[in-house]
């Protein structure tokens, strides 16, 4: 059980909205979600906070970051429901899926730029800077906005899954689980 109960229906007129457009039909409002609403404060600082509109990062890009953040921070949770609902999307096929979880930034089944992102997220998790390697591998394929873009999807997924992990929450039914142990606690190598 979570620690906090998830709200039910009916949810406040402002949340039952929210839900409603972020949510694919058919598919009932994440436990994350539910229990967020039980603050609306929480629940509407957090999604005006939201990332997963369209910017200036591709949606792979954007879900590689999501992936590694959440797998890096141990929270299978929220990494789950992206793989479920994203991975075919952006052509993650099983060897991606793993590397976000289980591989170093130098994974082969990632592009150059790919590898830069991954080394972005991992060098903000570990070291909770930037070092001037990955910054210039980062300027060589992306531009300032794809790289602040990128700085703040780690930094919301971060506290999504500080939310999910603190809080305890139950998988969702259909979400992935790890291929195997994360790299949470394995520091990255700086280039």
């Amino acid at each position: 059980m979570p620690r906090i109960t998830p709200a039910d229906h009916p949810y406040e007129p402002a949340i039952a909205d929210a839900l409603d457009h972020i949510m694919p039909p058919g598919i009932e409002p994440l436990v994350l979600f539910r229990t967020m609403a039980r603050s609306p404060r929480i629940f509407a600082k957090l999604f005006a906070g939201g990332l997963l509109d369209k910017g200036p990062l591709s949606l792979r890009q954007r879900e590689l970051v999501i992936d590694r953040t959440t797998a890096r921070l141990g929270c299978e949770y929220e990494w789950g429901i992206h793989v479920a609902l994203f991975a075919e999307r952006v052509e993650f096929g099983e060897a991606e899926i793993a590397a976000t979880v289980t591989d170093g930034a130098d994974a082969r089944c990632w592009s150059l730029p790919e590898q830069a992102l991954v080394a972005l997220v991992d060098d903000l998790v570990d070291h909770h800077t930037i070092g001037d390697g990955i910054w210039h591998a980062l300027a060589a394929h992306f531009d300032e906005a794809q790289i602040l873009e990128a700085i703040a999807l780690v930094g919301y997924y971060h506290t999504i899954s500080f939310l999910c992990n603190g809080l305890q929450l139950p998988r969702e039914s259909y979400a992935a689980r790890f291929p195997r142990q994360p790299l949470a606690m394995i520091p990255a190598m700086r280039p």
